[in-house]
Protein backbone atom coordinates (compact mmCIF):
# COMPACT_ATOMS: atom_id res chain seq x y z
CA UNK A 1 0.00 0.00 0.00
CA UNK A 2 1.60 3.30 -1.05
CA UNK A 3 2.55 5.68 1.71
CA UNK A 4 0.49 8.84 1.62
CA UNK A 5 2.62 11.98 1.69
CA UNK A 6 2.16 14.09 4.79
CA UNK A 7 -0.03 17.10 4.25
CA UNK A 8 1.65 20.41 4.68
CA UNK A 9 0.07 22.45 7.45
CA UNK A 10 -2.34 25.07 6.22
CA UNK A 11 -0.67 28.49 6.11
CA UNK A 12 -1.70 30.72 8.98
CA UNK A 13 -3.25 34.08 8.09
CA UNK A 14 -1.18 37.13 9.05
CA UNK A 15 -1.97 38.43 12.52
CA UNK A 16 -1.90 42.03 11.26
CA UNK A 17 -3.36 43.08 7.93
CA UNK A 18 -2.37 46.26 6.15
CA UNK A 19 -4.06 48.00 3.25
CA UNK A 20 -4.14 51.49 1.82
CA UNK A 21 -7.26 53.53 1.19
CA UNK A 22 -5.85 56.44 -0.75
CA UNK A 23 -3.41 58.11 1.64
CA UNK A 24 -4.82 56.26 4.67
CA UNK A 25 -3.05 53.15 6.01
CA UNK A 26 -5.51 50.72 7.58
CA UNK A 27 -3.98 48.28 10.05
CA UNK A 28 -6.34 45.46 11.08
CA UNK A 29 -5.79 43.22 14.10
CA UNK A 30 -6.39 39.73 12.76
CA UNK A 31 -6.50 37.24 15.64
CA UNK A 32 -10.30 36.94 15.88
CA UNK A 33 -10.22 33.46 17.43
CA UNK A 34 -8.07 34.88 20.25
CA UNK A 35 -10.24 37.99 20.51
CA UNK A 36 -7.36 39.96 18.99
CA UNK A 37 -5.38 39.67 22.19
CA UNK A 38 -2.08 41.51 21.97
CA UNK A 39 0.34 38.62 21.76
CA UNK A 40 4.08 39.16 21.60
CA UNK A 41 3.87 38.70 17.84
CA UNK A 42 0.99 41.13 17.33
CA UNK A 43 2.68 43.80 19.44
CA UNK A 44 5.83 43.42 17.33
CA UNK A 45 3.83 43.48 14.08
CA UNK A 46 2.00 46.66 15.08
CA UNK A 47 5.21 48.36 16.17
CA UNK A 48 6.91 47.33 12.95
CA UNK A 49 4.07 48.68 10.82
CA UNK A 50 4.15 52.00 12.69
CA UNK A 51 7.90 52.26 12.11
CA UNK A 52 7.38 51.64 8.40
CA UNK A 53 4.65 54.28 8.22
CA UNK A 54 6.58 56.86 10.25
CA UNK A 55 8.65 58.18 7.34
CA UNK A 56 6.35 57.15 4.49
CA UNK A 57 5.24 60.46 3.01
CA UNK A 58 2.54 58.75 0.94
CA UNK A 59 0.67 57.90 4.14
CA UNK A 60 -1.05 60.86 5.80
CA UNK A 61 -3.12 59.09 8.48
CA UNK A 62 -3.61 55.64 10.04
CA UNK A 63 -6.69 53.67 11.08
CA UNK A 64 -6.34 50.75 13.51
CA UNK A 65 -9.27 48.36 13.13
CA UNK A 66 -9.91 44.72 14.06
CA UNK A 67 -11.57 41.61 12.67
CA UNK A 68 -14.04 39.50 14.61
CA UNK A 69 -16.45 40.27 17.45
CA UNK A 70 -13.83 41.81 19.77
CA UNK A 71 -11.57 44.77 19.11
CA UNK A 72 -8.94 43.47 21.53
CA UNK A 73 -9.12 41.57 24.79
CA UNK A 74 -5.77 42.91 25.95
CA UNK A 75 -2.69 40.81 26.59
CA UNK A 76 -2.67 37.13 25.65
CA UNK A 77 -3.03 35.51 29.08
CA UNK A 78 -2.43 31.99 27.75
CA UNK A 79 0.85 33.09 26.20
CA UNK A 80 1.88 34.80 29.43
CA UNK A 81 0.82 31.94 31.71
CA UNK A 82 2.93 29.50 29.68
CA UNK A 83 6.03 31.36 30.94
CA UNK A 84 5.26 30.56 34.57
CA UNK A 85 7.42 27.48 34.06
CA UNK A 86 10.52 29.63 33.42
CA UNK A 87 13.18 29.46 36.17
CA UNK A 88 12.22 32.98 37.28
CA UNK A 89 8.48 32.18 37.01
CA UNK A 90 8.30 34.45 33.97
CA UNK A 91 9.52 37.69 35.55
CA UNK A 92 12.03 38.55 32.81
CA UNK A 93 9.57 37.67 30.06
CA UNK A 94 6.75 39.70 31.64
CA UNK A 95 9.03 42.73 31.97
CA UNK A 96 10.16 42.39 28.35
CA UNK A 97 6.57 42.01 27.12
CA UNK A 98 5.25 44.99 29.09
CA UNK A 99 8.11 47.19 27.91
CA UNK A 100 7.54 46.09 24.29
CA UNK A 101 3.84 46.88 24.56
CA UNK A 102 4.55 50.24 26.18
CA UNK A 103 7.00 51.10 23.39
CA UNK A 104 4.38 50.21 20.78
CA UNK A 105 1.75 52.39 22.47
CA UNK A 106 4.22 55.27 22.59
CA UNK A 107 4.94 54.75 18.88
CA UNK A 108 1.24 55.46 18.24
CA UNK A 109 1.51 58.74 20.15
CA UNK A 110 4.85 59.65 18.58
CA UNK A 111 3.80 58.91 15.02
CA UNK A 112 3.82 62.23 13.11
CA UNK A 113 0.48 61.34 11.53
CA UNK A 114 -2.97 61.07 13.16
CA UNK A 115 -4.04 57.60 14.28
CA UNK A 116 -7.76 56.73 14.48
CA UNK A 117 -9.13 53.65 16.24
CA UNK A 118 -12.11 51.94 14.58
CA UNK A 119 -13.68 49.94 17.39
CA UNK A 120 -16.28 47.37 16.42
CA UNK A 121 -16.49 45.37 19.65
CA UNK A 122 -15.23 45.09 23.20
CA UNK A 123 -11.85 46.68 23.97
CA UNK A 124 -10.51 45.57 27.32
CA UNK A 125 -7.31 46.08 29.32
CA UNK A 126 -4.46 46.65 26.83
CA UNK A 127 -7.10 46.74 24.09
CA UNK A 128 -8.68 49.73 25.84
CA UNK A 129 -5.15 51.11 26.23
CA UNK A 130 -4.67 50.93 22.47
CA UNK A 131 -7.87 52.89 21.87
CA UNK A 132 -6.83 55.49 24.45
CA UNK A 133 -3.38 55.77 22.85
CA UNK A 134 -4.85 56.64 19.45
CA UNK A 135 -5.35 60.32 18.68
CA UNK A 136 -8.99 59.81 17.70
CA UNK A 137 -11.47 56.96 18.10
CA UNK A 138 -14.72 55.98 16.40
CA UNK A 139 -16.76 53.17 17.93
CA UNK A 140 -19.73 51.07 17.01
CA UNK A 141 -22.75 51.47 19.24
CA UNK A 142 -22.17 47.78 20.07
CA UNK A 143 -18.65 48.42 21.37
CA UNK A 144 -17.70 48.39 25.03
CA UNK A 145 -14.64 49.33 27.06
CA UNK A 146 -13.18 48.00 30.30
CA UNK A 147 -10.02 47.68 32.35
CA UNK A 148 -10.98 44.46 34.18
CA UNK A 149 -7.56 43.33 35.39
CA UNK A 150 -8.64 43.81 39.00
CA UNK A 151 -11.08 40.92 38.51
CA UNK A 152 -8.18 38.48 37.99
CA UNK A 153 -5.79 40.01 40.50
CA UNK A 154 -3.84 41.98 37.91
CA UNK A 155 -4.42 45.74 38.16
CA UNK A 156 -4.43 47.39 34.72
CA UNK A 157 -1.39 49.52 35.50
CA UNK A 158 -0.09 50.03 31.97
CA UNK A 159 -3.58 50.62 30.49
CA UNK A 160 -4.04 53.11 33.32
CA UNK A 161 -1.35 55.38 31.81
CA UNK A 162 -3.24 55.94 28.56
CA UNK A 163 -6.70 55.84 30.17
CA UNK A 164 -5.87 58.48 32.80
CA UNK A 165 -4.58 60.79 30.07
CA UNK A 166 -7.90 60.59 28.25
CA UNK A 167 -10.65 60.68 30.86
CA UNK A 168 -11.22 62.46 34.18
CA UNK A 169 -9.62 60.84 37.23
CA UNK A 170 -12.81 59.75 38.96
CA UNK A 171 -14.07 57.96 35.84
CA UNK A 172 -10.67 56.38 35.23
CA UNK A 173 -10.47 55.16 38.80
CA UNK A 174 -13.96 53.72 38.67
CA UNK A 175 -13.07 51.72 35.55
CA UNK A 176 -9.78 50.56 37.10
CA UNK A 177 -11.13 49.72 40.55
CA UNK A 178 -14.37 47.99 39.55
CA UNK A 179 -13.35 46.45 36.23
CA UNK A 180 -16.89 46.99 34.99
CA UNK A 181 -17.40 47.69 31.29
CA UNK A 182 -18.80 50.92 29.97
CA UNK A 183 -20.86 51.40 26.81
CA UNK A 184 -19.74 53.28 23.74
CA UNK A 185 -22.12 56.09 24.67
CA UNK A 186 -20.54 56.41 28.11
CA UNK A 187 -17.05 56.22 26.60
CA UNK A 188 -17.95 59.17 24.39
CA UNK A 189 -19.40 61.13 27.31
CA UNK A 190 -16.20 60.79 29.37
CA UNK A 191 -13.89 61.54 26.42
CA UNK A 192 -12.42 58.10 25.69
CA UNK A 193 -13.76 58.12 22.13
CA UNK A 194 -14.91 60.81 19.70
CA UNK A 195 -17.92 59.32 17.95
CA UNK A 196 -20.45 56.51 18.22
CA UNK A 197 -21.80 55.17 14.94
CA UNK A 198 -24.14 52.40 13.80
CA UNK A 199 -22.70 48.91 14.11
CA UNK A 200 -20.86 47.90 10.97
CA UNK A 201 -20.07 51.45 9.89
CA UNK A 202 -17.25 52.20 12.32
CA UNK A 203 -14.43 51.30 9.92
CA UNK A 204 -15.74 53.52 7.13
CA UNK A 205 -16.46 56.30 9.63
CA UNK A 206 -12.92 56.09 11.01
CA UNK A 207 -11.46 56.22 7.50
CA UNK A 208 -13.67 59.22 6.65
CA UNK A 209 -12.45 61.01 9.79
CA UNK A 210 -8.84 60.18 8.93
CA UNK A 211 -9.38 61.49 5.40
CA UNK A 212 -10.60 64.82 6.77
CA UNK A 213 -7.35 65.27 8.63
CA UNK A 214 -5.33 63.98 5.67
CA UNK A 215 -6.50 66.98 3.65
CA UNK A 216 -4.53 69.31 5.92
CA UNK A 217 -0.83 70.14 5.71
CA UNK A 218 1.13 67.08 6.85
CA UNK A 219 3.82 69.39 8.28
CA UNK A 220 1.25 71.30 10.33
CA UNK A 221 -0.35 68.09 11.63
CA UNK A 222 3.06 66.67 12.59
CA UNK A 223 4.02 69.86 14.42
CA UNK A 224 0.65 70.14 16.14
CA UNK A 225 0.38 66.52 17.26
CA UNK A 226 3.83 66.58 18.84
CA UNK A 227 3.09 69.89 20.56
CA UNK A 228 -0.27 68.65 21.88
CA UNK A 229 1.26 65.74 23.78
CA UNK A 230 4.34 67.65 24.97
CA UNK A 231 2.44 70.63 26.40
CA UNK A 232 0.00 68.37 28.22
CA UNK A 233 2.79 67.30 30.58
CA UNK A 234 3.97 70.86 31.34
CA UNK A 235 2.98 73.51 33.82
CA UNK A 236 0.67 76.23 32.48
CA UNK A 237 3.48 78.78 32.11
CA UNK A 238 5.83 76.28 30.46
CA UNK A 239 3.07 75.09 28.15
CA UNK A 240 2.37 78.63 26.94
CA UNK A 241 6.08 79.34 26.52
CA UNK A 242 6.56 76.18 24.49
CA UNK A 243 3.36 76.73 22.47
CA UNK A 244 4.49 80.25 21.56
CA UNK A 245 7.75 78.80 20.23
CA UNK A 246 5.82 76.24 18.19
CA UNK A 247 3.48 78.91 16.80
CA UNK A 248 6.46 81.03 15.79
CA UNK A 249 8.10 78.09 14.03
CA UNK A 250 4.80 77.20 12.39
CA UNK A 251 4.33 80.77 11.12
CA UNK A 252 7.68 80.54 9.34
CA UNK A 253 6.61 77.38 7.47
CA UNK A 254 5.80 77.54 3.80
CA UNK A 255 2.40 75.91 4.39
CA UNK A 256 1.37 78.54 6.94
CA UNK A 257 2.27 81.27 4.50
CA UNK A 258 0.31 79.48 1.77
CA UNK A 259 -2.66 78.67 3.99
CA UNK A 260 -3.03 82.21 5.29
CA UNK A 261 -2.69 83.55 1.76
CA UNK A 262 -5.34 81.13 0.50
CA UNK A 263 -7.66 82.19 3.33
CA UNK A 264 -7.25 85.88 2.50
CA UNK A 265 -7.64 85.24 -1.23
CA UNK A 266 -10.59 82.88 -0.69
CA UNK A 267 -9.08 79.91 -2.52
CA UNK A 268 -8.04 76.36 -1.69
CA UNK A 269 -4.48 76.07 -0.32
CA UNK A 270 -1.79 74.14 -2.18
CA UNK A 271 0.11 72.30 0.55
CA UNK A 272 3.80 71.51 0.14
CA UNK A 273 4.03 69.77 3.54
CA UNK A 274 6.87 71.96 4.69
Amino acid sequence: MPVQPARAPAPQPPILLRESVGSIAVLTLNRPAARNSLSEGLIAALHGALKDIHSDNSIRAVVIAANGPAYSAGHDMKEMTARRSDPDRGRAYFAELMNACSAMMQAVVQLPKPVVAAVQGIATAAGCQLVASCDLAVASEAAGFATPGVDIGLFCSTPMVALSRNVPRKQAMEMLLTGEPISAATAKNIGLINRVVAAGTERDAAIALAQKVALKSAYTIKLGKEAFYRQAEMSLADAYRYAAEVMTENMMARDAEEGIGAFIEKREPNWQDR
